[in-house]
């Protein structure tokens, strides 16, 4: 059976470039397995069925919605106002303030491409107005976008919870200290090339102004306390923390800030409708495969053949993060975690890698592949937005990688740097 999946995935993996949907290409992977394996063809609708009946994913669509809520009341730009308020003065100053926007954002949304399509949006435009080229501005957004899946809430991290069966919340809190990292990373990078390339700078606006954009901004600043302090203080669940960021949303657009109208909340639903679609599909059809992968024992061969190649824990991660480097130039995120979780996760259990460090280590290098060429999906969606083709926005966005393949090796090497607070916190 091993070298019959071994076949099917295969030749799944080239159908990819022939650009069909990934959820489809994965559900078709499936089934000629089941058929050719002389599996009963029952087994398909069981684990699509099954895949599709968890309370925890019920988070996603809500978390979802709540992105297209803060996009569309007014919420986008309150943030970057405010965030240019407060580091605008520094070298780089606008691109400072894409990166802490981006961070504040996070804790909103969860999702880089909503980051990137959103708040990008506004961040992109205003960099343009002063004076940065489209690339520069693009390339900013994009590296900072990949900061909204780290700090919670984040969707894929939900997805990796529900697949690896690992804790929610502990991932949740888990991506705290992470996520800052990339910030303060990238806003050394940022400092760095404002200096070597003369980025523009402005001085500080003053107190008044600082206290005034935080006036404006402050119910929004205050989702991701929220959200967080509810979590850690038992008050919901994550699942629960959705519902409420949505009711949270609502409130700010139609009764505090007033930019939003019930006429908006259509369009916003059927087009969460669609988003959740193709993430439920995409978990369905992997759930599928992935029970395929199981039952031809590819995991147990593959993973004999790592736990035989070293026994040494850091070493199986640091060939993890090639692969899923190498991985997430070639698959979108979210389909190369539910194909490769079933394999990979087993084996790092084995070895006694803690869960939530792995769960940090596997979603860092795929958010930092949805900005690497040529399947990188934030890296189109901000070559988009800045109105530049996308091979001059990879390459601007090189300089980035850096600092984030820097918190990625300090991460994998360091598992305190992941399970501090959650052990701190919920005493893990």
């Amino acid at each position: 059976m091993i070298e019959l999946i071994l076949w099917i995935l295969g030749a799944w993996f080239v159908s990819l470039f022939a650009g069909p949907a990934i959820y489809a290409a994965m559900g078709l992977a499936g089934f000629a397995f089941l058929l050719l394996a002389g599996i009963p063809a029952i087994v398909l609708p069981q684990k699509v069925a099954m895949a599709a009946n968890s309370f925890p994913l019920l988070a996603a669509p809500l978390f979802i919605l709540m992105g297209n809520i803060m996009n569309s009341a007014g919420i986008t730009h309150r943030i970057f106002d405010f965030a240019s308020a407060l580091v605008g003065w520094m070298r780089g100053g606008l691109a400072q303030a894409n990166i802490v926007g981006s961070v504040i954002f996070a804790g909103m949304s969860g999702s880089a491409v909503a980051d990137a399509a959103g708040l990008g949006t506004v961040e992109i435009e205003a960099m343009k107005k002063e004076g940065y080229d489209a690339e520069t501005a693009g390339a900013i957004t994009a590296a900072s976008a990949t900061i909204g899946p780290i700090i919670p809430p984040s969707l894929p991290m939900i997805v990796y919870g529900v697949a690896a069966e690992t804790s929610i919340g502990a991932l949740f809190i888990a991506g705290v200290i992470p996520g800052l990292l990339m910030a303060g990373a990238l806003m050394v990078m940022v400092r760095h090339l404002a200096i070597a390339r003369g980025f523009p700078q402005e001085p500080f606006p003053g107190l008044r102004v600082l206290w005034r954009a935080f006036r404006r901004a402050f119910w929004a600043l205050m989702a991701p306390l929220v959200l967080f302090g509810g979590l850690l203080s038992g008050v919901f669940t994550p699942t629960e923390a959705a519902a409420v960021a949505v009711v949270y949303a609502l409130a700010l657009g139609l009764f505090v800030y007033r930019d939003f109208s019930v006429r908006d909340l259509p369009k916003l639903i059927l087009d969460t409708v669609e988003t959740t679609g193709v993430v439920m599909a995409l978990v369905m059809t992997a759930s599928l495969l992935g029970y395929c992968i199981s039952v031809s024992r590819l995991p147990q061969e593959f993973g004999g053949w790592l736990t035989g190649l070293t026994q040494n824990p850091l070493v199986y991660l640091l060939i993890v993060n090639v692969l899923l480097l190498v991985v997430g130039c070639f698959m979108e995120a979210l389909a190369a975690m539910l194909v490769l979780i079933p394999i990979l996760v087993p084996v790092a259990a084995k070895l006694g890698i803690d869960p939530v460090h792995f769960g940090l280590v596997f979603v860092l290098n795929l958010m930092i592949g949805t900005i690497t060429p040529p399947v990188g999906v934030v890296l189109y969606v901000t070559a988009k937005v800045a109105n530049v083709p996308f091979e001059r926005m990879a390459h601007a966005v090189l300089p980035y990688l850096v600092p984030l393949l820097a918190v990625l090796v300090l991460i994998t090497v360091w598992p305190a740097v992941t399970t501090f607070l959650p052990s701190v916190l919920l005493g893990r």
